[in-house]
């Protein structure tokens, strides 16, 4: 997950609230045939630019240059601080680093390979609609968007990169793992029954400390977690983990949801309401075939840290932790199996995936529309939890609301 945060090397439960200061075991450089390369040599490294240099972005850079079959060239990030603070990790040439707005676009003047983008959401439809017309692969970070233009504009995105034979990758963990693809092919294939009925949440602690101030545009970049224009609020840029774990399993768009949210768990600035992020989310979504998933989530307190979904059935129950168990109980079983390092380990499946797909020119690119459904779902349950009302898909769609962050007075 996108976050600000501080490295934690003696733990062996990875939270989404602690960096992981390193990493497995790194994965060796994919072989392929000349015939399939598609112009990279076996031995040929992909030359990458990082968009967004804060604490992920140096984290998965470290996973991208253990991994073998990389080489990181460039870098852009709107503080000068930011892009030497990697620049300098990872031996970037001075000239190859890039600060403002626009510094993005200078990287991809350079025209590497590949980009990596792991900036503030509010930026990930544009920045990988130009990394696709610039002819780079797209490695991005989710979410994908912050509201629903956004989301249309990274999904004609995806199509446009098949298109141009370029490979576009969102990086989900769970969607990675063997455990989680089994427990969801075990459900469609019928082993607890018809869905009924789901369940899922996200409980964690505060994040992104309380340093906050909504007045400057610039500090509000710096700490974009806090602000749900940048973030598309908790339910949007954490708590889609859990939801796209539901939408996964449900596999079909909701009609309809309900919600509510508040902001009372932290000590925010008493100014500014419609810019912080709120602490808590409670929603029912309606699917087709009368089926339920309720949510919740909240950002602050102790006691419980859990991403977690069930799905219920006649026959069973699936439930899946991401820093736990996945397993189905019922009729048949399915022991599975505990987790302890997905948020590494997730990452480090899926950045060898990118390369795999780009060295043997396999631009089908299925994790796009998977990412933008679950992503117009989190967007769903935040419109209602604002109106504290019921909102259908078809009406989110149609209205398209945008949202405006101040970029007047920033450097570009």
């Amino acid at each position: 997950m996108s976050q600000q945060q501080s490295s934690s090397a003696n733990t062996n439960r990875v939270t989404r609230r602690r960096f992981v200061a390193g990493t497995g075991a790194a994965l060796a450089l994919t072989a392929v045939s000349a015939e399939v390369a598609r112009g990279y040599s076996a031995n040929q490294k992909v030359t990458i630019g990082i968009i967004g240099c804060g604490g992920r972005g140096v984290w998965i850079g470290d996973l991208f240059q253990q991994h073998g079959g990389y080489q990181i060239v460039g870098a852009a990030d709107y503080f000068q601080q930011r892009v030497d603070n990697l620049g300098n990790k990872f031996q970037i040439k001075e000239a190859n680093r890039f600060t403002g707005l626009s510094g993005y676009k200078r990287l991809l003047d350079m025209k590497p390979d590949a980009v990596v983008i792991e900036s503030p959401p509010y930026f990930h439809p544009d920045q990988t609609w130009d990394a696709v017309d610039a002819g780079c692969h797209a490695f991005v970070a989710k979410p994908i968007a912050v509201d629903v233009p956004g989301c249309l504009r990274f999904l004609e995105a995806g199509k446009r990169a098949t298109e141009k034979k370029r490979c576009v990758l969102v990086d989900f963990q769970t969607r990675a793992d063997g455990l989680y693809q089994e427990c969801v092919r075990r459900v469609h294939a019928g082993d607890i029954g018809p869905i009924v009925s789901a369940e899922a949440v996200y409980y964690t602690g505060g994040t992104w400390g309380v340093e906050f101030d909504p007045s400057d545009p610039e500090k509000r970049l710096l700490r974009w977690g806090r602000d749900r224009i940048l973030s598309g609020d908790i339910i949007t840029e954490q708590n889609i983990h859990a939801l796209d774990v539901a939408t996964w399993f449900l596999d079909r768009d909701p009609i309809k949801a309900y919600g509510m949210c508040n902001r009372r768990g932290r000590q925010d600035p008493a100014a500014a309401p419609d810019v912080l992020c709120n602490d808590a989310f409670a929603c029912v979504f309606l699917f087709p075939d009368d089926v339920l998933l309720s949510f919740a989530s909240k950002q602050y307190g102790t006691g419980i840290e859990d991403i977690g979904c069930w799905v219920f059935g006649p026959k069973g129950t699936a439930e899946t932790h991401y820093w736990g168990a996945v397993l189905i109980r019922g009729e048949k079983s399915f022991k599975g199996g505990k987790l302890a390092h997905l948020y590494t380990d997730g990452a480090v499946a899926n950045i060898a995936a990118f390369h795999k797909a780009i060295v043997e020119g396999e631009h089908s690119n299925r994790t796009v529309a998977p990412s933008v459904r679950s992503n117009l779902t989190t967007i769903l349950g935040r419109t209602a939890a604002y109106r504290r009302a019921e909102v259908s898909w078809d009406e989110m769609l149609k209205a398209g609301e945008k949202l405006e962050f101040p970029l007047k007075g920033l450097k570009s």
